[in-house]
C-alpha cells in the first residue's frame, strides 16, 4: 500500500504546495492551524480539487490534472474521519455504519454480517438501534470508525480525531485508534497540531507550514534534532535565538549577546539555535555557554518552577526564556532577581532554516 502525490492549490491567502510519499505506516501532519493539513486530505478524497498535479494510490492513479483524471469520491476508496465524524443524525447505529458498504458489490446478508463483526470490534454492542444523537463523543467516534473500516479503504485519513474529547476520553480513545491502525495494511495519515498525540502514534512526520511541507522524516529524528524553525517551534521548543556562524562548533547568539559551544555541526547556513525549557540549569561554575539573565517572573507549578528571563537586548522578540527549574534548584540560589544560565553543548538545536 502507498500514496504518492504532488499537487497545488490556490486558496486565496496563501498556495497548497503539498508533496507527500507514504507506504504501509502512519504518517502524520504536523502544523498549526490554517496551514492546509485538512485541505491536503479533503484533496485526496476528492472533496477538494487540486489545481495541478497528482494523487497515487497503490499506483492507481485518482487525480492528474495533466492526464484529465479526476475519480470521483465514492470510486476512491479511501476513508476519511472528519472532525465532527459526519454522521447521519436520523440514523441509527448500524444505518450508519451499513452506508459504508453502500458501493460494496457485496450480498446484503454477508454486508450485515460484517455490520455485526465491527459493531463488536469497535465496542458497540447492545447500540446497533440506537440514534446517534444518543451516543456519546467517544461512541459516535467508533460509529465513524467502524463505518470507514466496513468500506474497505486504501487508505484512512484522521483529521484531528480527538480535538472535540475530554482529556480522560481522548487517552482512552487514542489507544483503541492505534490498535486499528496497527491491523490496518495500509497508509495512514493523522492531522494534528498535538505533538504529543503525533509521536505516540505515527511512524515519519512531515512538518507543514503555510500551504507546503518545511520538513519530512522519523518520528524521533524530528524531535530529537529538528532543523528547521518550524520542526522545532511545533515539536515543542520556546526558547530561540537568531544566529551567525563562528566556526564549525561555535554560533553566536545574537539575540542573547553570547558566543556558544555547540555539538552538532554548523554550516555556514545557520540561521537559528534553539534551546528546550528543560535543558537550562543554573551555571555552576562552568566557564563557557554561561548567559547572565533578569529574573522576569517566576511561577511555582506542582513539581517544578517555571520561569521566565530576560537576557541580551530587550528589544529584540527572542530575548526572553521561558525554562523549568527543579524546585531544589530554585530554592538554592541565593539572588532570585538575577540568575546565571548553563546551556548544555549537545542541547542546543541548530538551525539552517
Amino acid at each position: 500500500m502507498s500514496l504518492d502525490m504532488k499537487i497545488k492549490k490556490n486558496l486565496g491567502g496563501f498556495q497548497l504546495n503539498v508533496e507527500l510519499h507514504a507506504g504501509n505506516e502512519t504518517l502524520a501532519l504536523l502544523g498549526a492551524s490554517g496551514c492546509g493539513k485538512s485541505m491536503t486530505l479533503r484533496c485526496i478524497a476528492g472533496i477538494e480539487t487540486p489545481d495541478e498535479g497528482y494523487i497515487r494510490v497503490d499506483g492507481e492513479t485518482l487525480f492528474d490534472s495533466e492526464e484529465k483524471i479526476d475519480v470521483p469520491v465514492q470510486k476512491r476508496h479511501v476513508g476519511l474521519l472528519f472532525q465532527n465524524y459526519a454522521l447521519f443524525p436520523n440514523m441509527n447505529v448500524e444505518q450508519n455504519i451499513m452506508l459504508g458498504m453502500k458501493s460494496l458489490p457485496m450480498p446484503k446478508d454477508q454486508k450485515t454480517a460484517e455490520c455485526r463483526r465491527v459493531i463488536e470490534k469497535f465496542y458497540l454492542g447492545g447500540l446497533e438501534k440506537h440514534s446517534v444523537r444518543q451516543l456519546s463523543g467517544g461512541q459516535q467516534q467508533r460509529v465513524a470508525l467502524a463505518r470507514i473500516m466496513v468500506s474497505k479503504p486504501r487508505i484512512l485519513m484522521l483529521d484531528e480525531p480527538f480535538s472535540a474529547l475530554d482529556s480522560f476520553l481522548r487517552w482512552e480513545l487514542e489507544q483503541e485508534l492505534m490498535k486499528v491502525l496497527g491491523e490496518f495494511e495500509g497508509t495512514s495519515l493523522l492531522v494534528s497540531h498535538n505533538r504529543d498525540e503525533v509521536y505516540r502514534i505515527s511512524d515519519h512526520i512531515s512538518v507543514m507550514a503555510d500551504g507546503h511541507v518545511d520538513c519530512f522524516d522519523e518520528k524521533k529524528r524530528i524531535f530529537e534534532d529538528p532543523y528547521t524553525y518550524q520542526s522545532a517551534l511545533l515539536t515543542g521548543c520556546k526558547n530561540f535565538s537568531r544566529a551567525e556562524y563562528i566556526d564549525e562548533s561555535h554560533v553566536l547568539a545574537s539575540d542573547w549577546n553570547s558566543a556558544l559551544r555547540v555539538t552538532r555541526p554548523v554550516s555556514g547556513g545557520v540561521k537559528y539555535i534553539g534551546l528546550r525549557t528543560h535543558y537550562m540549569h543554573p551555571s555552576m561554575g562552568q566557564r563557557e555557554n554561561v548567559i547572565a539573565c533578569d529574573v522576569l517572573q517566576a511561577i511555582e507549578d506542582l513539581h517544578e518552577m517555571i520561569l521566565l528571563l530576560q537576557c541580551g537586548d530587550s528589544d529584540s522578540s527572542y530575548s526572553e526564556l521561558h525554562i523549568t527549574m527543579a524546585k531544589d534548584e530554585w530554592n538554592a540560589l541565593e539572588d532570585k532577581d538575577k540568575v546565571s544560565i548553563y546551556l548544555e553543548p549537545d542541547t542546543i538545536l541548530v538551525m539552517d532554516r
